[in-house]
């Protein structure tokens, strides 16, 4: 299983913006599909949520409740994820992840299991807080 590695979580104040990079081993274009996922402290992975999604054609998907605030991206091994007007709600640890065969970003909107993903991060901790 390749590596991802996120990074860049912390305190962030309401209102404010967060930008998340996940390192992968291997060239992230070589995936299915990549995405940004959360779990609200206190929830288990059955409470996962899905933030965004990348698919193998590069389309960008966001999940309904975040649309206009998140944005993904990705280049080379690198995925990135930025957030905007951060709300408290926002708190939880965020993994990045990947699918390397038949990932689909129709998943983005689901709640909980894998998403269709085989390879995760160990996540990042984002605090919104004042």
């Amino acid at each position: 299983q390749e590596r991802l590695v996120e990074s860049g979580g912390g305190l962030v104040q309401p209102g404010g913006s967060l930008r998340l990079s996940c390192t992968a081993s291997v060239d992230t274009s070589g995936y299915s599909a990549i995405g940004w996922f959360r779990q609200a402290p206190g929830k288990e992975r059955a409470e996962r949520e899905g933030v965004a999604c990348i698919d193998r054609d590069g389309r960008a998907s966001y999940a309904d409740p975040l649309k206009g605030r998140v944005t993904m991206w990705r280049d080379k091994k690198m995925m990135y994820l930025q957030m905007t007007n951060t709300k408290a709600t926002d708190t939880a640890v965020y993994y990045c992840a990947a699918s390397s065969y038949w990932g689909s970003c129709s998943v983005v909107n689901g709640k909980g299991g894998d998403f269709g993903m085989d390879n995760w991060g160990k996540g990042t901790l984002v605090t919104v807080s004042s």
